[in-house]
């Protein structure tokens, strides 16, 4: 998404705001689709793929609503963002139920707009990273579950904390390359002071025990800089 134009459906009866909001849009380097009424926005949305919708609640010929399930029942995942002059708490209510993302109350600033989407955009990307992320890996005869915290070999396993966890998916990510010991401190620990540092030297210790059943597998320090995963043939 980072490399590409995130693509908006923005579906809004009111000339004026419309232009106006996609002018904006398209400024700041998103690619926008205006549809003036619900039922132009939805043939848009049925002919393209989008990124995320920013539907008003009050159109003629189909409303935001109608529209945002019509949309949902194509996309369950899709960021629906909806616009309304109306701040009446029930329309609120049945936007979310439907499954709004975020609710903008008109007049709002371009600035508040762009900030919001930005925001559930990168939740949304966030979420499908997490989906996709890999959770098993191969370290030789070995198979690291790390969803489940369990490194197997032979029949056996060894149920591993959350911190061997963490730093051995660290290490088969950068498997055969040098792990920065600074950057692991941060990521797991939060802080590189001196103490985690003795710390994750404990669980690296932890790590090369577990490994030991397979020699073509080392866990190595590489002095000045981190440790390296190696596979060996």
């Amino acid at each position: 998404m980072q490399n590409e134009k995130i693509k908006v459906l923005l579906v809004e009866d009111d000339p004026n705001l419309g232009n106006l909001l996609k002018e904006y849009l398209d400024a700041k380097g998103y690619s926008t689709v205006l549809a003036v009424n619900g039922k132009l926005g939805f043939a848009a949305f049925s002919k393209d793929k989008f990124n995320i919708c920013i539907l008003d609640v009050m159109m003629p010929v189909k409303d935001g609503f109608t529209l945002a399930k019509e949309i949902r029942a194509i996309d369950k995942t899709i960021p629906i963002v909806f616009l309304t002059a109306k701040s009446l708490k029930e329309d609120a209510i049945e936007g979310f139920s439907i499954g709004a993302d975020d609710y903008i109350t008109k007049p709002f600033s371009m600035e508040e707009l762009l900030l919001r989407l930005k925001a559930i955009l990168r939740r949304t990307e966030s979420e499908s990273t997490k989906k996709t992320e890999v959770s098993e890996f191969q370290i030789g005869n070995y198979k690291f579950d790390y969803k489940h915290q369990l490194l197997k070999i032979n029949g056996g396993q060894q149920k591993l904390t959350t911190k061997e966890s963490e730093l051995l998916k660290l290490l088969c990510q950068n498997m055969n390359e040098v792990l920065d010991r600074n950057f692991a401190l941060r990521l797991i620990w939060n802080d590189d002071n001196y103490f985690n540092g003795r710390s994750m030297d404990v669980y690296i210790a932890k790590i090369r025990k577990y490994l030991k059943e397979d020699p073509s597998v080392e866990l190595i320090n590489v002095h000045g800089k981190g440790f390296k995963l190696l596979i060996k043939n």
